[in-house]
């Protein structure tokens, strides 16, 4: 074999090589398609986002969830928007439920709920304590994120079901422009089709309605201009957390619309966001 030959043969094994290992790090930093209960003979699963260095103990799940549907990404792709979450040392989750039209708001509670069982059950597993869990979401993510906020528990003892005997409380919340009174929209739409189910169920998924002194830390973000759910929501559930003596904060974003679009808004939600959880599940 020639000489420019092997080496070039010898440049292109290094490079496999090098390929290999960045495979085999990048499986060992994600974990997808974790399997946390069924319905209908179908999985409901989260992925797992695991900070490079310096993991700092704590877990935050993310609700991935818009109109209370749920959609899929190759956790690949998904990976950037937690990233300066994992630079600070969080084990991110990204938590997926079942989707509307088939599923509405209720059994998206549900399912939510369920998840913050599994991680804590598995805890260990992902290298995280069990008492140092966050949630947050945006807008029916948002939604979420207050449900497991305001309408936890402890788990059934007796439930035969070891993720149910779990306990679904989280130590902090931050929710981004959350709707927080579906009593007021529950029925049939056209565009979310989540809210289309029983109204005498609407009391039970409606944040605001459960607040309590035991409640977690919260964190309210929303824009001032925001015409799908107006900020008016947000200013609500930060006085009646105040009201039952929770700590709570309100960042209002002016001329933030339904979602914040402007990276210095964008900046700013996301340090606030991250210094909330390292404040409140104790890792700063």
């Amino acid at each position: 074999m020639r000489l420019k030959s092997r080496v070039f043969v010898l440049v292109l094994s290094v490079f496999a090589v090098a390929l290999a290992a960045g495979y085999a790090d990048e499986a060992r930093l994600i974990v997808p398609d974790v399997v946390y209960g069924h319905k209908d003979g179908m999985a409901l699963t989260y992925d797992v986002f695991k900070p490079e260095k310096d993991a700092n103990g704590a877990g935050i799940l993310f609700m991935v969830s818009g109109g209370w549907f749920s959609k899929w990404y190759p956790p690949e792709q998904a990976k950037p928007r937690f990233q300066s979450y994992l630079d600070r040392g969080f084990t991110m989750f990204a938590v997926r439920h079942g989707s509307s039209p088939r599923y509405h708001v209720p059994d998206a509670v549900n399912d939510v709920q369920r998840a913050v069982r599994h991680v804590r059950l598995h805890a260990k597993e992902f290298g995280i304590d069990p008492d140092k869990l966050g949630v947050y979401g945006g807008s029916a993510g948002g939604h979420l994120s207050l449900m497991i906020g305001t309408a936890s528990d402890e788990g059934d003892p007796d439930a035969e079901d070891e993720v149910l005997r779990a306990s679904s409380r989280v130590a902090a919340v931050v929710a981004f422009f959350p709707p927080v009174d579906l009593r007021l929209i529950t029925g049939p739409n056209d565009d979310f089709p989540a809210l289309d189910f029983d109204k005498s169920l609407s009391e039970s998924v409606s944040p605001v309605l459960h607040v309590s002194p035991d409640d977690p830390p919260t964190l309210l973000i929303h824009g001032d201009a925001d015409d799908l759910v107006p900020v008016g929501t947000s200013k609500r559930m930060h006085a009646e957390l105040e009201k039952q003596n929770v700590t709570t904060e309100i960042i209002i974003i002016e001329g933030g619309g339904h979602g914040f679009s402007e990276p210095e808004d964008q900046l700013r939600v996301r340090k606030a966001t991250i210094e909330w959880f390292e404040k409140h599940l104790g890792v700063k």
